[in-house]
């Protein structure tokens, strides 16, 4: 039997990049899932279901959650990866770009969880995969709100695996590193050599690679599953072991 059979599941920020590896594993595994972003991509997994959704909007959540319960019957399975990145230090940050990061990145998994969560609880309980970040461990030049966000998501996730776990609800959070999306080539680009940079970003890694979007899908896929029933408010690194790695380690 796959990993995650008649798991009922809902993945936002599911058009591309770790989402988008998250909602193919998870249909490889069996699950049903509502796959949902603000952009439709032009493929999706044969058997996944889509909703255009802007979580900055809590309508949009609220009516996400509605059509997975609708649509399944029930929800056994929240991943929250929605998430976007300004890059800039407080000084040069408006008001604005701190909201927005803030609406994307947290608020969206606190009103995603707090619509979801009930519907578990009826169904007898359920499993929230929350998309933390190493940039809410440490510290990154450029990143103040992102970095304040993804700490945010750390704690709220352990949270909510102290106030509902007598129910049934489990949660837990990946917290990925320099992973190969769209967003790192991005940053890449801005050097003169781009090939030279990503090869020596990946020279930090004790595996000597960046990580891949489905590194990320296969660890949110466990975390879905009922093989990790005894596991709950947690943050996973998945960092090629950059983290643990100390300054004055040679190349």
């Amino acid at each position: 039997m796959a990993l995650l059979t008649g798991k009922r599941t809902i993945v936002t920020g599911a058009s591309r990049g770790i989402g988008k590896a998250i909602v193919e594993r998870f249909a490889a595994e069996g699950a049903t899932v509502l796959a949902a972003a603000r952009h439709k991509p032009a493929e999706l997994p044969a058997g996944v279901s889509w909703r255009d959704c802007d979580v900055a909007k809590r309508s949009d959540i609220d009516a996400l959650v509605a059509q997975a319960h609708q649509d399944f019957g029930g929800i056994d399975v929240l991943v929250n990866n929605a998430g976007m990145l300004v890059g800039k230090t407080l000084v040069d940050m408006t008001d604005e770009e701190w909201e927005q990061q803030q609406a994307v990145n947290v608020r969206s998994v606190f009103q995603a969880c707090r619509a979801a969560i009930p519907i578990m609880i009826a169904g007898g309980g359920g499993a929230i995969v929350n998309l933390g970040s190493i940039s809410g461990q440490t510290a990154d030049y450029g990143m103040a709100a992102y970095n304040a966000t993804k700490a945010a998501v750390h704690l709220l996730t352990k949270s909510i695996a102290i106030d509902h776990g007598p129910q049934g609800i489990r949660c837990n959070a990946v917290c990925p590193g320099w992973i190969k999306t769209d967003m790192l080539e991005d940053n890449f680009k801005l050097f003169p050599d781009p090939a030279a940079a990503e090869a020596a970003a990946a020279r930090l890694h004790p595996v000597r690679r960046l990580g891949l979007p489905s590194d990320i899908a296969a660890m949110a896929a466990w975390l879905a599953s009922d093989e990790a029933t005894f596991v709950t408010g947690q943050l996973f690194t998945v960092d090629g072991g950059i983290l643990s790695r100390s300054p004055a380690a040679p190349d």
